[in-house]
């Protein structure tokens, strides 16, 4: 394993249960959102390309019926065996999960309906690679959607996240973060070029914490969880600085969200 997808690992393995317990519930609005522009319907195929705890991918199955079948993809076990959980605790026969990533998507070409991506492109390292892997397995007409935060000034959980990361030493790989995509120009010219026609659309949506310690500890884990505890606390401070000015009661944050809609191009 490579020096950038360990370290990635290592990042959403930690993470595993606090997603599930607290950003499951946060990033509700982002799912719905990602599951209705897809249009399932009953019988499809359809990949969840970064499905962490399983949430998109169980909604889909939901929606695809027994004649279907869902496979959630992740690089994190952690994060996998809890989506198994999951599922297993819903009664969905007709979902499954492997290890992976997206530059590297473990499955057949040509063999899905959809690909959802929620909330999970902003961290691949390879996003070239990436695009080509979507294309690939999506079939001649299918439809791909993907959830992308904005830009810090428009998005409060990546505001949050990369003033904790200036505490932090730089990750081992660049361009990668909750903010990665808040410009989606090249990600959609990299679709283009693999035959995979995709559009923006923004949506403004938000979650909200009772105050800045909750916050602080379900969100500070993607960045400043390996810090020594005087940073840790240096970060904690500068952040709630940034983020409390109106007091340290409950917070919402607002995010808004970049939705990329697409279609694969028949004969491409």
């Amino acid at each position: 394993m490579d020096k950038g997808l360990a370290w990635q690992v290592g990042v959403w393995d930690g993470m595993a249960q606090p997603y599930q317990r607290e950003l499951d519930r946060c990033f509700t609005s982002v799912v719905d959102d990602v599951v209705a522009r897809a249009r399932l319907q009953a019988g499809e195929r359809v990949l969840d390309l970064g499905t962490g705890t399983g949430s998109i991918a169980i909604r889909a199955a939901s929606l695809v019926g027994d004649g279907g079948h869902v496979t959630g993809v992740d690089i994190s076990r952690e994060m996998l065996a809890l989506a198994r959980e999951r599922a297993s605790a819903h009664g969905l026969g007709n979902v499954t999960f492997r290890e992976g990533r997206a530059e590297a998507i473990p499955v057949d070409s040509s063999s899905f309906d959809a690909v959802l991506a929620s909330l999970s492109l902003m961290y691949v390292i390879d996003r070239v690679a990436a695009a080509r892997e979507i294309a690939r397995v999506l079939r001649p007409g299918a439809r791909f959607v993907a959830a992308v935060w904005a830009a810090p000034e428009d998005c409060d959980i990546v505001r949050f996240q990369e003033a904790a990361a200036r505490f932090a030493p730089s990750p081992p790989v660049p361009g990668v973060g909750p903010g990665a995509l808040a410009d989606t120009s090249a990600l959609l010219a990299q679709l283009e070029s693999v035959g995979v026609r995709a559009s923006v659309q923004t949506e403004v949506l938000g979650f909200d914490f009772e105050d800045f310690d909750s916050a602080w500890t379900i969100l500070a884990g993607v960045t400043a969880a390996a810090l020594a505890p005087e940073r840790r606390d240096e970060a904690k401070a500068a952040v709630r600085t940034l983020m409390c000015q109106q007091g340290d009661g409950p917070h919402h944050f607002r995010n808004t969200t970049h939705f990329i809609v697409g279609t694969r191009a028949a004969g491409v």
